[in-house]
């Protein structure tokens, strides 16, 4: 060692293997340095970004920020089977893809992404059963679960595709507002829609369909479902808001399989 510093060598002029092992060690703290700091200030270096509620979904797809969404994969063989007394818009006897939506009223991307949806069902007719289930994200959205019972109650009087549709047509004004402002728009809407009133807001107080509600969500969940929205094509999940060119190619690749 000392004939080496006399000689005016420098650090990186040592042994080979010791500047191997040290280019390795190195590496490894830069490594670390680099997820502690993404840790601390939220960014992901993983693949995949994060949901439209902002978490980073761990199921078939990863989406992205809610304006675009992951497809293909296999399907989920956790997802429960449809049943006849679901909300569904179309006919399941008919239908080559059953289109099996989780949504929650209050979620900005459950709003553009229902158009979407609407669309697809509308140009594809009895090709097409579109299942709607509810999933609430209640930590975020406080008046998600008021409007997915009041949902239900609009169901029970035969109106929930009128109701759930007005609920996003009327979303931005009404939902994201205070839970007086919900209240009394949901309130308005079954109003709007003839349903009696009595009958409803005897439903709506006790919270009649909460079970429903909340066995949905459970099934989702089960399904790999952390976030909305959440569409699954015969099966295979679709995550996030993506744009109609996007379903349209998984709906007739389904189609072209049957």
């Amino acid at each position: 060692m000392n004939d080496q510093i006399s000689s005016g060598k420098g650090f990186f002029d040592g042994n080979p293997k010791q500047m191997f092992v040290f280019g390795v060690v190195t590496g490894m703290v830069i490594v670390l340095l680099l997820n502690n700091f993404a840790g601390f200030t939220g960014i992901s270096l993983a693949a995949g970004n994060a949901n439209g509620n902002g978490r980073t979904p761990t199921v078939v797809n990863t989406a992205g920020t809610g304006d675009t969404g992951d497809t293909g994969g296999a399907p989920v063989a956790n997802l429960p089977a449809v049943q006849k007394d679901e909300h569904i818009r179309g006919d399941l006897s008919k239908a080559k893809v059953v289109m099996i939506e989780y949504s929650d009223f209050q979620c900005p991307f459950c709003e553009r992404h229902h158009p979407t949806l609407q669309k697809i069902a509308d140009d594809y007719g009895d090709q097409i059963a579109w299942v709607y289930r509810q999933f609430p994200l209640t930590s975020i959205h406080p008046n998600a679960m008021p409007a997915a019972l009041a949902s239900e109650c609009a169901s029970e009087q035969g109106k929930f595709w009128e109701f759930a549709d007005a609920m996003f047509a009327g979303q931005t004004a009404n939902l994201e507002g205070d839970a007086a402002t919900a209240t009394a728009f949901e309130t308005a809407t079954a109003k709007n829609l003839g349903l009696n009133m009595s009958k409803y807001n005897d439903c709506v107080s006790s919270k009649k369909y909460q079970a429903v509600v909340d066995g949905d969500q459970s099934g989702g969940e089960a399904a790999g479902v952390n976030g909305t929205p959440a569409t699954f094509i015969n099966g295979t999940m679709v995550s996030g808001a993506v744009p109609y060119a996007t379903l349209k190619q998984m709906v007739d690749s389904a189609i072209a399989k049957k």
